[in-house]
């Protein structure tokens, strides 16, 4: 079947940051969706929609799993994010191969367009499908005229020539101003068909030039598409899987989100279709799965859902003065949700957030000119202004944390595993425990897999396949962490540069530093960075080494950074003289094992399932060059990817469970996070600044606490010389102090991937406030400590659109030196008198963060490279 070569698409702008994917340009001052995240897997939003075949189905009878039920974990409120499909009654799966699509599996898809013939199902011709390609996934191919249903004989040629075999391909039309889901009637240029009638009105195959790939086009192709070709069962019929929803920005074939004014002037988002097509054994006329999901036979089973989407035009008021954030990534979902509400009353204002280095941000937030608002989590470092005192407010505004996400489907040993074992083969790794030190393995380059084939890798031991030394390919391979998880892991072949390291931003920030820091709190993990092997002789890449004697470069390197150092110089040699035919170009570490845009690109990533592995050397390029590998799609999956726990729950990946001082592992949950605030303690340079000290005793004694909780903070010097952005900010710190820690999806509302701040953090956060807008402290009799802990949705002073008075003064800080106590007293009036009482989510928190008055910390050099910025918007 002739296929025409459009070319390979690139998806790195797509994954820029997942506030950055949802900007759209159109007919406002400024416009950006606000993403809400998606909840996990076991935690349904209320949107939650269960499809059976038995109700759902276009057509129940005959259909491959007449049990099945299908579970959709969100419909509505969606942006640019992961949802989860889970399912029960289907038939244990057999994965795909080159001929093959697999058996007793489903296909998911996205839509735009609703069947006119079939009213409450999505049109097949307007689906992203076909994209991943092979067996059972195409749009088109060839088949038997006696096998060809009556509803695809419209977008059949039947041929009676044994040379020129009958053809089917479903058109695909892509959303358009019209409406039109008819290929006949939608615009030219929005439509993709290999068929046409002839002069007698009969269906025939478009030929030489007009005949065009339905699968890799310039509306989507392989590196683009978000379909899921192969979602397989296990024993008992059930199972799950993340899907990344597009918008606008990410498929303009789909047009999902765009911004639809309604009758009466409301801005709703374009709705969309999600589809689930089971596939059993066979297709019709044969006995196994070869053939297209969107081919009658397959497609009448399929059930759908409605995705509803928020407008991608979240509106501000025209003519709204935009106001600048500067700082960690960790706040950015938060923000984005709160934004719409920010814009509504007298100091409502649009705000653009600048991702990157906090240390930057609050060492400008701490001069007296008017600067943008920091967000950070460590406190400024006084060297930077001539060690005079600090002059900056913190306001506690949001508890969140580091997380690092995986994507590992399983590939038995074929001789170790047992049956059991193997009959989950292509299923996902659902479990994964890590110790400091196997994060710093995969931090260093350590693993022989985490360099480039072809290089001198003799430094870490490893000398030739026959002669590997004592490093693992990867870390499913290490004693270490086979020891720690499940025996399942032991059983499996997975190898592969992606799951030899873990995937890191460029750029320097807060998080860098803290996951560097949560590894030298380990002493195995010092000894070993310092040159020690481990108990099985693994050693660390030397490049990365503390101790100068081992270092490479004669010095060791420096720890804790607030980046993430490809610190090897490794090179692949250039062997394109000495191999004209076969060679390639030269490979650096960099160009093995990239970075992600940012921490949530690198969820973004987890959830595609894409390591970012270096593809071919194309020598016919001008000038020659590597390719990018095409994802890996359900079944085949390992990445492993540092990111933060919004931008985890947002994209729905799986998150591992890190070891905390108390020896439990433990994942970023919300409970995990509000164990680990209740455990934080002032932190040695600014008292008013927590963090989650690895050698404290409360920390060793918090047995649920998550290791990488982080606090962030606003921070701002009060004496700047802007009073009116000084009262914008202040409403921002109030509203994210009241109403924003009331956790959901909905605009507004606490996204999921944070926890609610503690009641005494909220009380610092509206005493913050005040002195920010009034320019200053003054003397107020300090509360008492304890309590209990949680967040607030009401008060005196919180909300945007009427704003109380400013809370009595209280005691000086700008320019004033810290007091020194181990154990700070909390200043400004009491939380009772500032915060209502506790929601149903509020977490309980001990005596420790009662007692701890909070901050805001900056931390890190500058960025290495270009922050990015996500433009938040108003609503209309």
């Amino acid at each position: 079947m002739p296929r025409s070569e459009w070319g390979r698409a690139t998806i790195a702008g797509l994954a820029v940051g997942f506030l950055v994917a949802s900007l759209v340009g159109a007919g406002s001052a400024v416009l950006a969706a606000d993403p809400a995240a998606a909840a996990t897997g076991d935690e349904l939003t209320s949107s939650a929609v269960t499809l059976t075949n038995r109700d759902d189905a276009l057509e129940p009878d005959d259909a491959p799993f007449p049990d099945l039920e299908v579970t959709i974990s969100q419909t509505k409120d969606l942006v640019s994010q992961g949802i989860q499909v889970s399912w029960t009654g289907g038939t244990q799966s057999e994965r795909p191969s080159s001929t093959v699509g697999g058996t007793n599996f489903l296909q998911i898809a996205q839509c735009w367009g609703e069947d006119p013939d079939n009213p409450g199902h999505p049109d097949r011709r307007t689906c992203q499908y076909g994209g991943t390609l092979g067996a059972g996934t195409y749009r088109d191919g060839t088949t038997e005229a006696d096998d060809v249903a009556d509803e695809d004989l419209p977008y059949t040629h039947v041929s009676s020539s044994f040379f020129a075999p009958t053809y089917t391909g479903i058109p695909f039309v892509a959303v358009n101003s019209a409406g039109a889901v008819d290929e006949k009637t939608a615009p030219a240029d929005r439509v993709l068909n290999n068929l046409t009638t002839d002069a007698a009105g009969k269906t025939v195959q478009k030929t030489g030039a007009d005949f065009v790939d339905l699968n890799t086009n310039q509306f989507f192709t392989a590196y683009t598409t978000n379909e899921v070709k192969w979602a397989g069962a296990g024993a008992d019929g059930s199972g799950s899987v993340p899907f990344e929803v597009q918008t606008n920005m990410q498929s303009t074939a789909l047009g999902c989100g765009s911004p639809v004014t309604q009758t009466g002037g409301s801005v709703v988002g374009q709705s969309c279709w999600l589809v689930i097509i089971p596939r059993g054994q066979g297709d019709s006329g044969s006995s196994e799965i070869t053939r297209s999901g969107l081919w009658w036979d397959a497609w009448e089973h399929h059930v759908a859902v409605k995705l509803e989407f928020k407008p991608l035009g979240v509106r501000c008021q025209l003519g709204a003065a935009e106001r600048q954030l500067a700082g960690s990534e960790l706040v950015a979902s938060a923000i984005a949700s709160w934004q719409p509400e920010l814009c509504q009353g007298e100091n409502g204002s649009p705000f653009v957030l600048s991702e990157g280095n906090e240390a930057d941000a609050v060492t400008r937030a701490a001069g007296t000119d008017p600067s943008p608002l920091a967000f950070t989590s460590r406190p400024l470092d006084v060297e930077r202004i001539g060690d005079a005192p600090d002059p900056v407010t913190y306001a506690p505004v949001a508890l969140s944390g580091l997380a690092i996400s995986f994507s590992i489907d399983r590939q038995p040993h074929p001789q170790e595993a047992s049956a059991e074992e193997k009959a989950r083969s292509g299923l996902p790794m659902t479990e994964l425990k890590l110790t400091p030190r196997l994060v710093a393995k995969l931090l260093t380059a350590s693993y022989v897999d985490s360099l480039p084939n072809g290089a001198d890798k003799s430094h870490i031991g490893y000398k030739s396949f026959a002669d590997p030394g004592k490093n693992p390919r990867t870390i499913v391979q290490d004693e270490e962490f086979r020891a720690i998880n499940d025996p399942e892991w032991s059983k499996q072949i997975i190898i592969g540069a992606s799951v030899a390291d873990a995937l890191t931003p460029t750029g320097r920030s807060d998080i860098a530093y803290r996951l560097w820091e949560y590894v030298l709190s380990d002493a195995a993990a010092r000894a070993w960075l310092d040159g020690e092997p481990d108990e099985q002789g693994m050693i660390v890449n030397p490049w990365y080494s503390t101790n100068p004697e081992k270092n490479s470069n004669g010095v060791g390197m420096v720890l804790p950074v607030d980046t993430f150092p490809k610190a090897d110089p490794i090179l692949k040699l250039d062997t394109t003289v000495t191999d004209p035919s076969g060679g390639s170009g030269p490979i650096y570490l960099v160009t093995w094992r990239p970075f992600t845009h940012s921490f949530a690109d690198g969820a973004y990533q987890v959830l595609r399932g894409d390591g970012l592995i270096l593809g071919a050397w194309d020598k016919f390029s001008t000038p020659p060059k590597f390719g990018k590998s095409v994802r890996e799609l359900f079944g085949s999956q390992k990445v492993i990817g540092v990111t933060t726990a919004p931008a985890a729950e947002l994209y729905q990946t799986v998150t591992a469970a890190l070891r905390n001082p108390a020896g439990q592992f433990v994942a970023p949950t919300r409970e995990g996070m509000a164990a680990a605030a209740a455990a934080m303690t002032a932190t040695a340079a600014q008292p008013k600044v927590v963090e989650y000290s690895f050698s404290s005793d409360a920390a060793k004694a918090a047995t649920t606490a998550y290791p990488l909780t982080m606090p962030v903070y606003a921070a701002l010097n009060p004496k700047q010389s802007d009073e009116e952005l000084r009262a914008v900010y202040a409403d921002l710190i109030r509203y994210a102090a009241s109403e924003g820690q009331d956790a959901g999806t909905d605009i507004g509302q606490l996204p999921p991937g944070y926890a609610p701040l503690p009641q005494p953090w909220v009380a610092q956060a509206l005493v913050a406030a005040d002195t920010i807008e009034r320019g200053g402290e003054l003397p107020v009799t300090p509360p008492a400590a304890g309590g209990s802990g949680g967040s607030s949705t009401g008060g005196a002073a919180t909300g945007t659109g009427n704003r109380a008075a400013p809370a009595p003064p209280v005691t000086p800080q700008s320019g004033s030196a810290a007091p020194a106590a181990t154990e700070p007293v909390a200043t400004g009036v009491a939380a009772g008198a500032l915060t209502g009482a506790a929601t149903a989510d509020d977490p309980e928190v001990g005596p420790i963060a009662a007692a701890v008055p909070i901050g805001i910390a900056a931390g890190l050099t500058a960025a290495l490279c270009v922050p990015v910025l996500t433009r938040i918007r108003r609503r209309a």
